[in-house]
């Protein structure tokens, strides 16, 4: 192990012992809100304690193992041989570990998101891609036992949707779901195609993470222009009626967010505002991955519209995604919600990124 790792795990170390007697100290006992911050980072650093404590006591094993070399008896020499194979392979991957473990840590992955799906090139066909992109994040969303809600949608003339924006409520929703920005593409041959040629048709997909009010993403109400109107679509008189719909403009950069799926003004206006603030998150997460000087080949969800990330195609059952080189026959499964197989990969292959980067540095 590295010197540089090693001073890191001393550190997290140091500050473990000082969250434990942080604890045990009966006036921080009586705040609560300190107790919980305190026990959120005791739990997050105790995983690398431990690892480390495995770690050092593999290191023992093995200076024990190695020792039984020199033993004149061949048999034990065999046996010890063995045995420091065995350790070493266990030392190596628990290194592994703990380098997964000490990785940058993104400080959005624990949010929930808004998922915004967009129609792009294709016309009628684009928009259906769009509605089955729609179905397969919501059947993910499901089988994660996370929940969601439609903040709005703007149906295809023939099926799908122009655009549709989803709020995924889920622990971890943006680690899981944040390589899933960028170009969608889609080919296969249209209901509506006679001559059974194949067409292109492509989406966007945007994961931006929801801020809460704990952000520092400050609103001045000075630099809103908010509108009313009255809703269309399902609803009755009641929207037929008022006018409980809202458009928020935020001046200075020129976002606009609008909301008219709730019942009444009052809740359209919050659902809206919780949309400005994830933009506005979003727009300073891309300024700051602007000014790198090397933007990581898997971070996609920067707003970069024009990479295309995916192709499924539906005449080979074949999904593609082009970041990684990765292929695979089943499309049927991904398309019912199992996008683990991609993300999993994805996940493996950017931490193999990081990682890289952290030996580079040490």
């Amino acid at each position: 192990m590295k010197d540089t790792l090693r001073e890191k795990l001393k550190v997290l170390l140091a500050r473990y012992d000082t969250l434990n007697q942080q604890l045990s100290d009966s006036e921080v006992l009586q705040q609560p809100n300190q107790v919980r911050d305190l026990s959120i980072e005791l739990a997050e650093i105790s995983e690398v304690v431990q690892t480390y404590e495995k770690y050092c006591a593999l290191e023992e094993e093995l200076a024990e193992a190695d020792a039984l070399l020199q033993d004149p008896d061949p048999q034990i020499q065999t046996f010890a041989k063995e045995e420091c194979e065995s350790i070493e392979s266990g030392l190596k991957t628990t290194l592994e570990d703990l380098q997964r473990l000490l990785l940058p840590k993104d400080p959005n992955d624990k949010r929930n998101i808004f998922l915004e799906i967009r129609a792009g090139t294709g016309g009628d066909e684009a928009a259906i891609f769009a509605g089955d992109l729609l179905r397969m994040y919501k059947l993910y969303v499901q089988n994660q036992g996370w929940k969601s809600e439609t903040v709005s949608q703007n149906e295809g003339e023939h099926g799908g949707f122009k655009e549709v924006i989803l709020r995924v409520i889920g622990k971890g929703a943006y680690s899981r779901l944040k390589f899933e920005s960028g170009a969608h593409r889609v080919q296969r041959v249209p209901k509506t195609e006679t001559q059974g040629r194949i067409h292109t048709s492509a989406c966007t997909v945007a994961i931006l993470p929801e801020a809460d009010k704990i952000d520092d993403v400050e609103i001045d109400t000075q630099d809103l222009r908010v509108d009313t109107y009255r809703a269309s679509g399902a609803g009755g008189q009641h929207v037929n009626r008022t006018d409980s719909a809202v458009r928020i403009t935020h001046l200075p950069s020129g976002i606009v967010v609008e909301c008219q799926d709730e019942r009444s003004q009052h809740q359209n206006r919050a659902r809206a505002m919780a949309m400005l603030r994830a933009r506005l998150l979003q727009a300073e997460i891309q300024k700051q991955h602007e000014q790198q000087t090397e933007a990581r080949r898997l971070m996609v969800g920067s707003g970069d519209r024009s990479e295309r990330i995916r192709t499924y195609n539906f005449p080979q059952s074949r999904v593609t995604d082009h970041r990684i080189n990765l292929t695979l026959y089943k499309l049927d499964e991904i398309i019912a919600g199992n996008i683990d197989l991609i993300i999993e990969q994805l996940t493996t292959e950017y931490q193999a990124g990081l990682m890289a980067d952290m030996s580079g540095f040490q």
